[in-house]
């Protein structure tokens, strides 16, 4: 960062005297044995002043003795002599008797550091005392280099700024950290006497300047939103700390907060007027003019290093070329020199187009490889999937990027403007090329394209990109006779061919010409050992075993699939027909297995098989995909060829039984006692059992996208409808967490419209509620409340009394939200009912905490209280932590109102910690809200505002505006009482203007808070 020292600060020296230090008694021989009464001494001053011996404490005696081994220690085995020592406890009020004390002092530490030293001096064995006295003072020696933290700290900071000047950024970051751990509370604690306070000052000085520079590098690596936290709480404790200011501005601006970065500014400008006046230092004049004019020099790092490794990352992602790779040499040459001419040029793009089957993926692979020389920095890779119904997204797509180029999760931002932009800058410098395969279009492929000079790109696609501006494009027609007979060749083997030659023609004519066709034909022929090339072209001469659309467009790769297909045996074909009906983006063996009505080792010998034949894919360990163009063929052969018909049916409906069981033992593990499974719908095929909590959090959140899939793709049979909205009422994990929200919200409205269109009410009633939740954590409350409303007559109308008790429950939390006190209290009272009467005692516990908020708004703190811990108890004689979390967030909130914080801190924390484990991303950051509130009332202004910016950080994407104002108005609360009025002032701007698009009353409440100038 412009002005800021590169290295890591040293300890501020102390005064020496100017006498060098005098030798001290000569030590145990070398080799002998040392006592163990000496060994392992060990010391403490980065804290309290303590003592150990191995691992046991030592007695270190009163106030004055500590400090006189403090003053020893810390003069680095130099002498002390009595009149020193006695300045430094007592300065220049000694008692009348100090020198005596001093020598009292100084014979109980050396008995208590070296027990038994008379003893070993009387026998004629050399002292090892660390305490040593000579000419009428005293010194601590021999002691290991380890032995004191100081030390330590010292060596570590040393070692710090060593790496930072080699620009290992991570490892003097991480050592400094660990310097950093050596504090224990404020150092010489508890030690009286003016030599003491002054060191005090010094190494307090020196352990800021540690962690500004370790600030300082938190954000040249991008850690910009987790370290506002931190500034905001350190510039509460040193206000006038200029250098804490500038870095907090740094970090807010980089987090995208201008304003509230501004406003630390004037807040600074106008402390330091107040209170020294003065103005503020240059450098920080100069970084608020920046901020003001948007210098690009601080949208980044000054020195971006995302994390390296101890070597630069180098990634080589580029898949295996095939060794039988045959003709295509003028494109090969064509590519090859457009790629060498990257350096020196902004940047080298070759788009190839094509057909499917065409051999677009393999000849860019070749030439890639053919390539690497003149990339020394590395090879990406990424198949788009721009054939498939769901493409790649872009910001995924560089968020892999970034993490193969050695950028840490923390510091790859959220959006893909952003996202792209680091993409840049961490290429900046480097030679990579970049393949992207399977491109939908020119729109999804520009932000994943490098833009500085020495780096190339290729990519693949089935459209022309005439917009992709500055492609070389390239059309890649289908193989000459004389390559397509030479690929053919490789494959099988030329002892095949050589009586064969005119049958070999006829099949790569048959196959028309098609890198893959032929490839996949050649591979079955190279397989079975009693075929001849006669055999196979017979094969293919039989029209009827070809597609008739073999010469349109696409249809020759269906035509090669054909081949393929027809050479399987039925096992294997019926596995290929069957795996082709499920949709999402690959599928597990135990989905597999459940779709095929097989034994997991059957299933996976199948699928092996068909990965050897080409037609599937291992996608990971345990895990397998289609082409997107086979698994439209793979569909195809099902509608036609699978008998009966209806077993395309019954295999997607075992798979959503599968996904069913296996989602409801996934709730039923996190939510003891919980009565919805026994009100799910029934399945005839079992999922899976799990042994742990973080065993079924795992499975749910991996399978999270083909199990919304198979949702969507369930829902368009009424027979399969009702169960596939129960799952994903089951599953409603995966909208809390915040991840895959907008994929469940999507799913959620496609489950209500076909429950809609098919005339089932009951099924309706239990879509809407899974909709309910989504408008509800997206605190779209009036949304909610509609659609909580409507499924409460629907169930009713059908006689399913659950989804009426959830309803209800919801639109009681709802009547809270918006200050209607007496419906939501009528609402969680006939929940409350409803649940009784089902025996659904976490139900009934849910209900009773929603009703103490209900009972704290209107004034009666000890009935919510007594309610908040009747839902706890219910939930903890059951086992259930998750809903005992929630327990205790109301619990918390309740003893927040009647006064006691600790209390309510206590459980408040407890529910964050079980939130966190459980990845419930909503409720983890809505605790830290609470507990900011909390501090709040603590009048622990600079910790509230440090849980409010991490509330604001976990929030980001989930919770919806209505809670994000929320957690504003605290954080401008705290942001106040630590004195920076001005980001106070920001944030209850931003806070203000959310309420009023939403007409929230809170807006009225917030102006308040406002200045009259800024209210105005």
């Amino acid at each position: 960062m412009d002005g800021v020292p590169d290295g890591v600060p040293h300890v501020p020296e102390q005064r020496r005297p100017d006498a060098t230090p005098t030798p001290s008694e000569p030590s145990t021989t070398p080799g002998a044995e040392r006592p163990a009464e000496s060994a392992a001494l060990r010391f403490s001053v980065l804290g309290p002043v303590r003592a150990w011996r191995g691992d046991e404490p030592v007695t270190t005696g009163s106030p004055q003795q500590r400090a006189l081994l403090a003053a020893l220690l810390l003069r680095e085995g130099r002498t002390a002599t009595a009149a020193e020592l006695i300045d430094a406890l007592w300065g220049e009020e000694p008692p009348s008797q100090a020198l005596a004390a001093v020598r009292t002092y100084a014979s109980r530490l050396r008995k208590v550091l070296d027990p038994g030293g008379e003893a070993r001096r009387s026998g004629g064995i050399a002292a090892t005392a660390a305490l040593v006295s000579e000419s009428g003072g005293y010194a601590v020696r021999d002691l290991a280099e380890d032995a004191l933290d100081l030390t330590i700290a010292q060596d570590l900071a040393t070692e710090a700024d060593k790496a930072r000047s080699a620009g290992d950024l991570c490892h003097a970051r991480e050592t400094l950290r660990r310097a950093l751990a050596l504090w224990d509370g404020e150092t010489l604690a508890g030690v009286p006497g003016p030599y003491a306070q002054t060191q005090r000052v010094r190494l307090e000085e020196w352990r800021l300047q540690l962690v500004e520079s370790r600030l300082d590098m938190d954000l040249e690596q991008g850690c910009h939103a987790e370290a506002v936290s931190e500034l905001t709480a350190l510039t509460a404790a040193h206000p006038l700390r200029e250098r804490l200011r500038e870095l907090l501005m740094l970090a807010l601006y980089r987090s995208g907060r201008q304003a509230e970065a501004l406003a630390v500014y004037a807040d600074t400008r106008r402390l330091l007027a107040d209170e020294l006046g003065v103005d503020p230092r240059p450098g920080l004049s100069e970084l608020q003019q920046r901020i003001l004019q948007a210098d690009p020099g601080l949208a980044e790092p000054s020195s971006p290093a995302a994390e390296p490794a101890p070597a630069p990352v180098r990634p080589a992602q580029l898949p295996a070329t095939v060794p039988d790779f045959t003709g295509r040499s003028a494109f090969v040459s064509e590519l090859g020199a457009i790629l060498a001419s990257a350096e020196g040029r902004v940047m080298a793009v070759s788009a190839l187009a094509g057909i499917g089957g065409v051999g677009k993926t393999t000849l860019a692979v070749h030439v890639a490889h053919q390539a690497r020389a003149a990339f020394p920095d590395g090879q990406l890779y990424v198949d788009l999937q721009g054939a498939g119904a769901r493409a790649a997204e872009p910001e995924t797509v560089l968020g892999s990027f970034l993490r193969a180029l050695g950028t840490a999760d923390s510091a790859i931002p959220d959006s893909l403007e952003e996202r792209a932009a680091l993409y840049r800058s961490v290429l900046a410098g480097r030679r990579v090329l970049v393949l992207l395969d399977n491109a939908r279009d020119a729109a999804q492929v520009r932000p994943l394209l490098p833009g500085t000079d020495g780096c190339a790109a290729l990519v693949t696609s089935r459209v022309r990109m005439l917009d992709l501006a500055g492609a070389h494009l390239i059309d890649l027609d289908v193989m000459s006779p004389d390559e397509a007979l030479a690929l053919f060749t490789k494959i099988v083997g030329e002892e095949r061919m050589a009586s064969e030659r005119k049958a070999a023609l006829d099949v790569v004519a048959a196959c028309g010409f098609l890198p893959l066709a032929i490839r996949i034909a050649a591979s079955r022929l190279a397989a079975r050992r009693t075929w001849t090339v006669s055999v196979l072209a017979a094969k293919l001469a039989d029209e009827r075993r070809r597609l008739d659309e073999l010469q349109a467009g696409d249809l020759a790769v269906k035509a090669t699939f054909e081949l393929g297909y027809g050479q399987l045996e039925p096992a294997q074909a019926r596995a290929f027909r069957l795996l082709g009906l499920a949709d999402g983006p690959d599928i597990s063996l135990a989905a597999a297995a459940a779709v095929l009505d097989l034994p997991v080792e059957d299933t996976e010998d199948l699928l092996e098989s068909l990965v050897d034949t080409s037609l599937l894919e291992s996608a990971a360990p345990g895990r397998y995909r289609f082409h997107d163009l086979v698994r439209l063929y793979a569909r195809a052969c099902a509608e036609r060829d699978e008998l009966p018909p209806s077993e395309r049916g019954s295999a997607l409906s075992r798979l959503l039984d599968f996904y069913l069981a296996s989602a409801a033992g996934v709730y039923a593990i996190e939510r003891p006692g919980d009565r919805l499974v026994d009100h799910l719908e029934p399945t005839s095929y079992p999922g899976l059992r799990f042994d742990s909590r973080h065993a079924a959090q795992d499975w749910l959140y991996a399978e999270a996208i083909c199990l919304l899939a198979c949702v969507r793709q369930a829902a368009g049979r009424p027979e399969t409808l009702p169960r596939a909205i129960d799952m994903l009422w089951a599953a409603h994990d995966l909208s809390e967490s915040g991840a895959n929200s907008k994929e469940y919200e999507a799913t959620a409205q496609a489950l209500v419209g076909a429950a809609r269109s098919h005339g089932l009410g009951r099924a309706e009633a239990r879509a809407l509620m899974t909709l309910v939740n989504v408008h509800h954590v997206s605190g779209r409350f009036e949304r909610a409340e509609e659609e909580a409303e409507r499924a409460i007559l629907l169930a009713q109308e059908s006689d399913d009394l659950l989804p009426v008790c959830w309803a209800r429950n919801a639109r009681g939390i709802i009547a809270l939200y918006q200050n209607r006190h007496a419906d939501g209290e009528e609402h969680l009272s006939r929940a409350i009912e409803h649940f009784r009467a089902l025996g659904d005692r976490p139900g009934v516990a849910a209900a009773l905490c929603n009703l103490s908020r209900i009972h704290l708004a209107t004034g009666r703190t000890q009935s919510a209280v007594a309610l908040a811990q009747e839902g706890i108890d219910i939930y903890d004689a059951m086992g259930n932590a998750l809903r005992g979390a929630n327990a205790r967030y109301a619990l918390g909130l309740a003893l927040t109102q009647s006064g006691e914080l600790r209390s309510a801190a206590d459980r408040l924390q407890e529910a964050l910690e079980v939130f966190r484990d459980s990845r419930q991303r909503l409720w983890e950051g809505m605790s830290l809200f609470r507990l900011a509130e909390v501090d709040l009332a603590a009048r622990r202004a600079a910790r509230a505002a440090a849980n409010a910016e991490m509330a604001l950080t976990v929030l980001r994407g989930i919770g919806g505006e209505w809670r994000r104002g929320n957690v504003l108005t605290v954080l401008g609360r705290a942001l106040s009482g630590i004195g920076q009025s001005g980001r106070a002032q920001v944030c209850w701007q931003e806070a203000a203007g959310i309420y009023e698009e939403l007409g929230s009353p809170e807006a009225a409440e917030v102006r308040a808070l406002l200045s009259p100038v800024q209210a105005a």
